[in-house]
């Protein structure tokens, strides 16, 4: 019999074998409910009396209910369980780990609210992951987007733009773009609508045979920026920082320094394609107007030719 204190225990192994990794399958064969998708990054593990849930990156919550008879395992891929294969009900494989629950009486999963992703918002955008997907659609409605004040972070997630982006791939999209996560979808020109779309959709398409997700080949880990808080940027060397954001609180994971295009609270930034003129910190604007060839003093203003 599992008591509460005993789940609650389970939750944090499971957490720590669990979270933020890339799920490479998933079996639950009395499953009532969608499918998490292979390769989704595993983002939260919670419980409360019998009751433990499982929360993916793409916004699939499992619900398991163990009653009197269920219990999770944590085994090493090489461990034998502990109780009979006819008695698994969810098996979860992870890099070094498989978490398996055993006799659970329920075992269900569903998206989690968002009046964005809720059906009577309209009908989904078209699936990113397929080569036949309509990009100019999903340009058209991030351009058309009902609440411009939305952060392009959380339109990404919304499934009435595109099907097919998870919390991971928008932080790294958004990354890849240098573009600032809080950029209100309104203040987006064309050139950052299309380049944002094809962007999620190369990156999408590029990891759909393998469940280790890779956007930036080379680096430790294969990610620029999900899950690596306090770890200095590849491409800037700022520090990454990770805040919950939206309605459902999901982890959001950027770099501010090579961020920072679009963030209204730090400075008006310029277009896709146009460089800065100069750096906007404080410190550098005054070393900068401070030059010779940048004074406007009568002490060092140019003389003109006399000769």
């Amino acid at each position: 019999m599992s008591e509460g204190d005993t789940i609650h225990r389970t939750a944090t192994a499971l957490r720590t074998a669990l979270v933020g990794k890339p799920m490479r399958s998933f079996s639950a064969p009395r499953l009532v409910g969608p499918m998490p998708g292979h390769g989704r990054t595993i983002e939260r593990v919670s419980s409360h009396g019998r009751h433990l849930e499982i929360i993916w990156d793409d916004g699939i919550t499992m619900h398991t209910h163990m009653r009197m008879t269920g219990s999770w395992h944590l085994y090493r891929h090489d461990e034998r369980w502990r109780k009979r294969t006819d008695q698994m009900r969810v098996a979860i494989e992870v890099e070094d780990w498989v978490a398996v629950c055993f006799n659970a009486p329920v075992v269900e999963t569903y998206r989690q609210f968002d009046r964005h992703r809720h059906p009577g918002f309209g009908r989904f955008g078209p699936d990113l992951c397929q080569p036949t997907a309509d990009l100019g659609e999903c340009v058209d409605r991030v351009l058309r987007y009902p609440d411009p004040d939305v952060p392009i972070s959380e339109v990404l997630l919304d499934q009435h733009v595109a099907c097919g982006v998870g919390n991971v791939d928008r932080s790294e999209v958004l990354w890849a773009l240098e573009l600032s996560p809080f950029a209100a979808v309104g203040s987006l020109g064309v050139d950052d609508a299309r380049a944002t779309v094809e962007t999620a959709a190369r990156l999408l398409r590029a990891n759909l045979s393998d469940s280790a997700r890779v956007t930036v080949p080379g680096v430790s880990g294969g990610l620029a920026v999900y899950g690596r808080n306090g770890q200095r940027c590849g491409r800037c060397g700022d520090t990454v920082q990770v805040k919950r954001v939206g309605e459902m609180n999901r982890l959001l994971y950027w770099c501010p320094g090579c961020q920072a295009r679009g963030d209204s609270r730090i400075s008006p930034t310029p277009p896709l394609g146009m460089e800065r003129p100069m750096d906007p910190h404080p410190a550098a604007a005054l070393y900068l107007s401070d030059l010779p060839w940048n004074r406007r003093d009568d002490d060092h203003e140019p003389h003109a030719d006399t000769a």
